[in-house]
């Protein structure tokens, strides 16, 4: 996904507010990594871990405890030749989304991360971002991450024709059904931007629903489109940086503050 914090202060405003739903109301410490470049594999990792999770104890005690979320209540996409397309789940229930985009970035922390938060989470994975260390995000599965669609290189799609849309959306479906064992049924497209040849390609390649986003997370910073809180529903974009202990712990607090509780984006789409 485009970086929001590598541009000019100028630009910044204004291009994270059209690309990437950023604006001026922001909550959370900012963390002291900057974050990775699209295109080049990255590495981090922690100081001050606590019982070899990589977690400093100070970084274990900013996890909020929640209540556990309630039985599901999941919206039934428009029938038709299109995907259904969300920023936010339409609901009254206290719940809110995770979802971390691409990974070009294997911060080693994650999965210990996971494991104590114990909260669901959406990946949607990027095949070149991935194919360096695939094993990477089938331990996140394993804690209980979902792992759903981002295209194979991460394109513009908007404008495309229907055959470079089709290439990029169900082939980066089937190359994650071949890694992990599932076939994704979600899908974001590359920067949030989609056409309605996108969502009929979503569709034909047998995925339900494609997301956009309400916040976004940078620098331990969450970023929102209105207001100064997380909303019942909303989806909350982050994605694999250096940064991405304190992104997800800003997300966590977030939520926390909101009274919600994390619930599984794909428990909410019939």
């Amino acid at each position: 996904m485009w970086s929001c914090h590598r541009a000019p202060l100028g630009a910044l405003l204004v291009v994270c507010a059209l690309l990437t739903g950023c604006s001026a109301t922001a909550t959370g410490p900012a963390a002291s990594s900057a974050a990775g470049t699209p295109g080049a594999p990255a590495m981090a990792s922690g100081s001050g871990a606590a019982g070899g999770s990589g977690l400093s104890a100070a970084q274990l005690a900013r996890i909020p405890h929640f209540p556990a979320p309630p039985a599901p209540k999941p919206v039934t996409v428009p029938a038709g030749p299109s995907a259904g397309w969300y920023s936010a789940i339409p609901t009254d229930q206290p719940i809110a989304f995770i979802t971390i985009d691409d990974g070009w970035t294997k911060v080693p922390e994650a999965e210990a991360l996971l494991k104590a938060a114990h909260v669901p989470v959406t990946l949607f994975l990027e095949i070149n971002a991935i194919k360096s260390d695939p094993g990477y995000f089938t331990q996140l599965e394993q804690d209980g991450a979902v792992i759903e669609a981002h295209t194979i290189s991460h394109p513009d799609l908007k404008g495309k024709s229907y055959d470079v849309q089709r290439h990029e959306i169900c082939g980066g479906a089937d190359e994650l059904a071949n890694l992990y064992g599932r076939r994704p049924v979600l899908f974001r497209p590359p920067f949030g931007d989609k056409d309605t040849t996108t969502l009929k390609v979503v569709h034909d390649c047998g995925m339900k629903a494609a997301f956009f986003w309400r916040e976004t997370t940078d620098k331990g910073i969450v970023r929102y489109q209105a207001g100064q809180a997380v909303k019942p529903g909303d989806i909350v974009l982050m994605h694999f940086r250096p940064a991405f202990v304190d992104d997800f712990l800003a997300v966590l607090q977030a939520i926390s503050q909101a009274g919600l509780t994390p619930a599984r984006l794909e428990d909410y789409i019939a």
